[in-house]
């Protein structure tokens, strides 16, 4: 039995995955898809292109071992050396590849049902540089930043999963990056992790981590807690080697697969918004046949991540309206699919958790959300177009990100809601509905309460010391990473794991009292 498994046993009213109460404001994976930026005759349009540029134009530099694969399956490569798919196989693949899946937490209780338009939100990205807390100055992010992120979002409710969102700039090789961003990611969260794997040896060096974190070998297989992300191609339509390697490897190891296609709209992909959401698509489902060939029952998420440029400089604008409607269209794609799928949003131009963060977060997740995406990546922490990263922010944002799922849940029409009786019972009686039954009844199930924004009076604010959302949000990170050090993984199975790899992070870093917090 895994170390998780008897922690659970021990602990009373925790056997099985708990269900959020039916009647909560919001739950993970509620329906989106309201919004619809594209009309079906677009979409249709979008996706006639899609199967052209992959039948006529196809992707280069393949990887021999695919290649194999893809020409057995019935793909060819012309005389340019760029591997062409044929239409039949394409609709193939999407007609039977898995539309639903669970993605599995390291806790059963963190499990979430991917796939139906159901929307999440969680973490993303690939920071070079983290806000440090004490001077407020950026620096270059390392392990110890990787775990403390983790134990956040081990915290916040609204924050589905933790793929690792900054890069360990403190480790000496590549292969130590990818075993040391999984062991900080396994650590600190018992959420679901993400992690991307530089090539095959990585995938295959971490797999006895996650077999012995799963409580013996083979035991991963049955629960794969960790997704394997894959930027399988460098836009436009070329694959890239080393991200192949590693696809590979993942989908044989059973892992589930982020695809992503991440060209930047009017540099590595169109300047036009359609062309873009387009050659992103093709890229993906290139990807997504590749899987299906190597197993029919992989787990692959459909990640068509077109990203903006500021055409005047070049610079990536991930905060821009162009963005919001760019993740919206994919997400709406991937729908016209049937496909479980990932979009980027709340990618941020500030450099700080400003007014410009939240508004540009605001919109773009909202607009993910609403046009129904599966999953929304990198919609917690991130600044600086994706650049930097600041811990008050993954709490801010949690805070957001309840309010934008309350709105995805919309507004329920039933006979309790529109009820001629209390209205009438209150005209004819109290004149308010201050003390209605109904009132108390609803005001659990239907109202949201964020746990950083303030709604007092602006007398009892400025009685109170006039503190900004920020400064209250860092009051809550103090809090949670001076107490919460996650422990589903016993110290004997982490002595386990040190002996086996090069741990950067020191084992007294995950104590509480050990002088950092």
């Amino acid at each position: 039995m895994s170390d998780l498994a008897l922690r659970r046993a021990r602990r009373p009213g925790r056997g099985g995955a708990p269900a959020a109460p039916a009647a909560a404001p919001i739950v993970p994976g509620m329906e989106g898809g309201r919004y619809q930026p594209l009309t079906r005759p677009e979409m249709e349009r979008i996706h006639g292109l899609v199967l052209r540029l992959l039948e006529d134009l196809g992707l280069s530099q393949i990887t021999p071992s695919l290649e194999r694969r893809a020409v057995a399956a019935g793909c060819r490569v012309d005389d340019n050396g760029r591997l062409r798919f044929p239409r039949a196989l394409v609709e193939d693949v999407i007609a039977r590849t898995r539309r639903r899946f669970t993605l599995h937490g390291i806790d059963p209780a963190h499990d979430l049902e991917i796939g139906a338009r159901r929307v999440h939100t969680g973490t993303g990205g690939a920071a070079p540089t983290i806000m440090d807390f004490e001077t407020g100055s950026y620096r270059e992010s390392t392990v110890a930043d990787l775990y403390d992120i983790a134990r956040l979002v081990d915290r916040l409710d609204n924050i589905h999963w933790y793929h690792r969102s900054v890069v360990a700039r403190d480790t000496d090789t590549i292969l130590d990056l990818d075993i040391n961003t999984t062991y900080a990611c396994l650590s600190g969260t018992a959420k679901s992790i993400a992690v991307s794997y530089t090539d095959g040896n990585s995938v295959r060096a971490v797999q006895p981590m996650l077999d012995i974190v799963a409580g013996g070998e083979g035991r991963f297989r049955e629960r794969p807690f960790c997704t394997a992300v894959c930027c399988h191609v460098v836009p436009p339509m070329r694959f890239a080697t080393d991200s192949c390697d590693a696809l590979e490897a993942a989908v044989l190891a059973g892992m589930p697969i982020l695809l992503v296609a991440a060209g930047q709209a009017g540099a590595t992909a169109p300047a036009a918004l359609a062309g873009a959401v387009a050659q992103s698509c093709a890229e993906v489902l290139a990807g997504l046949v590749l899987c299906n060939i190597i197993d029919p029952d992989c787990r692959g998420i459909f990640a068509a991540w077109p990203f903006v440029s500021d055409l005047r400089t070049g610079a990536m604008s991930g905060g821009s309206g162009e963005q919001a409607l760019l993740s919206a269209a994919c997400a709406q794609m991937a729908g016209f699919y049937d496909l479980p799928n990932s979009v980027p949003a709340g990618m941020t131009d500030s450099k700080l958790p400003d007014a410009q963060a939240g508004g540009e977060k605001g919109y773009t997740i909202a607009l993910a959300a609403h046009a129904g995406a599966s999953m929304i990546h990198e919609c917690a922490g991130m600044l600086g177009s994706l650049m930097g990263t600041a811990l008050e922010s993954y709490v801010l944002d949690n805070d957001l990100l309840g309010a934008i799922l309350r709105s995805v849940k919309g507004v329920e029409v039933s006979g309790d809601a529109l009820d001629f009786e209390v209205i009438r019972e209150v005209v004819l009686g109290a004149g308010h509905y201050l003390g209605h039954p109904q009132t108390f009844a609803r005001m659990k199930t239907d109202y949201l309460y964020p746990e950083i924004a303030d709604r007092r009076s602006i007398g009892a604010w400025q009685e109170a010391g006039a503190r900004d959302a920020r400064a209250v949000a860092r009051d809550r990170v103090r809090r949670i990473l001076a107490d919460h050090y996650p422990d589903h993984i016993a110290e004997s199975t982490d002595a386990r794991l040190r002996e086996r790899y090069n741990i950067v992070l020191p084992r007294w870093r995950m104590r509480p009292g050990n002088g950092v917090w």
